[in-house]
């Protein structure tokens, strides 16, 4: 009986993702015969190197962009301009040229608008900031757009790879309501980051070095149509920036989502490892889903190289079901000799960072200080929730 169900999700899987091909396909040659669909945006995601070269890689849009948040953007402004990510329409078999150190490549996008390239890798000897040139052709002339790519030092001590969702960024993951109201109803200068991130990450990035040392990266289950709303959020919070590894949505032969669930994590933390194999790193996420137990099984398949984890606690004041798997996989990432810690706030982790030597302490207070004035700020999607609900259903 399994068997046969298991056998029936197969066929409705591939027949769904058959349609959708089928569909796209049209889509292109429609586009194709009518001269439509010109590149009208270049998605330049932040790139880094490592001992293997500079990874770049983008998306070209049939989009305009949409700038990021005004100051006066109502509930409604952000709803369209959610609308406008979720239904961006992808460029496929553009033709896109990249300039970096005096090279140049020319990539062709996939079926899902997607290029990238890899260049020789720059010697750096302090953490840095280069940048690279993208461009396409369109009907209107040539569109440019600019990777900002991340040089770790020699020097670094350590890297960071952080989850965003109720790690930095708060979604209410655990609530489908919250949630929903924070995507669709706020932007990136209303939503709110967890007390105290800005000030922890800073400190973390300058370790005991005192200046920029140890790089950071983002992964995350959130799709590459939040891009600009992630990077515009880590910038107008003052966040140090890092390149965000994000997830494909949409169907595929082989799987319902070209980038599963949360799996994809483990495999880019491990491939993020493997760049840099002379770096140890520490893994900050969150109770809410999965985050332990990925980091745990980190941990098991590069034995010594992390050297500790931070898990937020989504509920700190409720035990739950989260909680038991957090204990779990704080078991099993001891057994590897990795501390996982289940953190109420950025002060807890870091008091810990502090007393395991990764930190000084005399940056505690700052992340203190920096951690109220956050809880102080006002939760200003609230009086958005207010205004929708107000102009939905009038009094």
């Amino acid at each position: 009986m399994a068997l046969g169900r298991q056998k029936l999700l197969q066929l409705i899987h591939l027949a769904a993702a058959a349609t959708e091909e089928a569909f796209d396909e049209a889509r292109r040659r429609r586009w194709q015969r009518t001269g439509s669909h010109q590149p009208e945006q270049i998605a330049a995601y932040h790139g880094y190197a490592d001992g293997n070269g500079v990874h770049l890689s983008g998306r070209v849009l049939a989009n305009r962009p949409s700038g990021g948040p005004l100051d006066d953007d109502s509930w409604w402004d952000n709803l369209a301009n959610t609308w406008r990510r979720w239904e961006s329409d992808e460029v496929a078999g553009a033709a896109v040229t990249l300039e970096f150190g005096g090279q140049e490549q020319t990539v062709v996008t996939d079926e899902e608008g997607y290029y990238s390239a890899v260049f020789p890798a720059p010697v750096s000897g302090d953490l840095l900031w280069l940048s690279a040139t993208a461009s396409t052709s369109s009907s209107q002339g040539s569109i440019t757009a600019r990777h900002q790519i991340l040089v770790p030092p020699a020097a670094a001590n350590f890297g960071i790879i952080s989850d965003i969702d109720d790690t930095v960024l708060h979604t209410g993951i655990t609530s489908l309501l919250l949630a929903a109201k924070l995507t669709f109803i706020e932007n990136a200068k209303t939503r709110k980051p967890l007390d105290g991130v800005a000030e922890l990450y800073r400190t973390l990035q300058h370790g005991m070095a005192g200046k920029p040392t140890n790089p950071i990266f983002y992964i995350s289950s959130s799709p590459w149509n939040l891009y600009d709303l992630l990077i515009d959020f880590l910038m107008l919070n003052e966040i140090p920036a890092g390149p965000l590894l994000l997830r494909d949505l949409g169907l595929d032969r082989t799987k319902f989502i070209k980038e599963k669930g949360h799996g994809h994590k483990l495999e880019k933390a491990l491939r993020l490892l493997d760049a840099y194999p002379e770096l140890p790193f520490i893994l900050i996420g969150d109770s809410g889903q999965e985050d332990p137990a990925i980091y745990a099984e980190v941990a098991r398949q590069r034995p010594g190289r992390i050297l500790a984890c931070y898990i937020r606690d989504v509920d700190p004041d409720i035990d739950s079901t989260h909680d038991t798997a957090v204990h779990r996989a704080v078991d099993l990432a001891r057994l590897q000799g990795v501390p996982m810690i289940l953190a109420r706030d950025s002060r807890v982790i870091s008091e810990h960072a502090a007393a395991v030597g990764l930190i000084p302490r005399s940056s505690l207070p700052g992340v203190a200080q920096d951690a109220i004035a956050d809880k102080a700020r006002p939760e200003t999607g609230e009086q958005a929730v207010q205004d929708a609900l107000e102009s939905i259903v009038p009094e």
